[in-house]
């Protein structure tokens, strides 16, 4: 029995550079335009190749792994700073709120731009309350 094939199928798109272009927070198309309005925001669609971006829905996945990679990497920098240091405990709390923060800001909007390239790149669309259900 021949195998079906969805025109979608045979125009593969290439992850890796896609999730590239994402964590830098550009068209996953294109790499030109930019794919996020505001901090965290989709576009509707890029401002330079006109690609669809809207239907792209991230939901929590972004913090989830923001969290897990900033709990993974401070927990055991906090443990290594308090054993080897023995700092104030006001001083350590300070520093590590001030890194976990940080860290926590700079990769959120990363991590969101990997995640929506990555279903721009594999065809994963979400349906929102305009689109209709799948079959």
């Amino acid at each position: 029995m021949a195998e079906m094939t969805l025109p979608e199928d045979r125009d593969d798109r290439p992850m890796l550079p896609a999730m590239i272009r994402g964590w830098r927070r550009c068209c996953p198309a294109c790499g030109a335009g930019p794919m996020l309005r505001g901090y965290l925001k989709v576009r509707d669609s890029c401002p330079v190749c006109g690609e669809a971006l809207h239907h792209q829905r991230a939901d929590d996945g972004p913090a989830y792994l923001t969290i897990l990679i900033v709990g993974h990497l401070m927990a055991p920098l906090l443990l290594i700073a308090f054993l080897e240091y023995r700092p104030d405990p006001l001083i350590l709390a300070a520093v590590f709120c001030v890194a976990t923060v940080a860290l926590s800001l700079f990769l959120l909007p990363r991590l969101k731009g990997v995640l929506v390239a990555i279903q721009w790149a594999k065809r994963m669309h979400g349906f929102g309350a305009s689109d209709p259900e799948p079959a």
